[in-house]
């Protein structure tokens, strides 16, 4: 009479549950994770000697662990692309050109040309190559033969004359009056 699954079980798998524990623990499973996982692996064992037993027990139970092992790793890697619920309630932002916005953007990006323009020829050249360009105020002096104070200089005054322009002053460059001549830096006129 062959013998029983569950008397072949005890006797060829059970016998190892202790290096299939270690086993299991040495490989990555840790917490509840190698009880569970063991008996995942007896389960599936015990399905599979139900169809037709394996010649060497020992072998499969150790090559059915390092599958069991090799699927979790596989799928704890994997991000599901599946929406988890609805984004609607979340507020995000969605970034929809309007035609009021991109009418809107072409009215800034015409008063910033204008803007830009506007600047003195040297002072203009130094902001195109600092902001536009990119480049380093070091390469900006070398380039046009200043010096780096100079080039820090140029930018303040470019960054000044557009921020008046976009905030309502006609950005044109003024000459130093005699009144701003007579004025010293902390606004006080002079007493004659």
């Amino acid at each position: 009479m062959p013998d029983r699954l569950d008397d072949w079980f005890i006797r060829e798998i059970l016998v190892h549950e202790e290096a299939l524990m270690h086993y299991l623990v040495r490989n990555g499973a840790r917490g509840d994770d190698p009880a569970d996982l063991r008996q995942e692996v007896y389960a599936r064992i015990y399905e599979a000697a139900g169809k037709a037993r394996p010649l060497q027990p020992r072998a499969f139970l150790f090559t059915t662990a390092r599958h069991l092992l090799t699927d979790r790793l596989r799928r704890s890697k994997v991000v599901s692309i599946e929406p988890v619920g609805d984004f609607e309630p979340l507020h995000v932002l969605v970034d929809e050109v309007s035609p009021e916005r991109w009418c809107g953007g072409r009215q800034v990006l015409k008063r910033l040309a204008e803007a830009f323009d506007r600047l003195p020829d040297r002072c203009r050249e130094v902001v195109w190559l600092r902001r536009v360009q990119h480049l380093s105020q070091r390469e900006v002096a070398q380039q046009l033969g200043i010096s780096e104070k100079t080039v820090e200089k140029h930018i303040a005054k470019g960054m000044r004359l557009m921020a008046d322009h976009f905030h309502g002053g006609d950005g044109a460059v003024r000459a130093p009056s005699a009144a701003d001549a007579a004025t010293p830096a902390d606004g006080r006129r002079r007493a004659d």
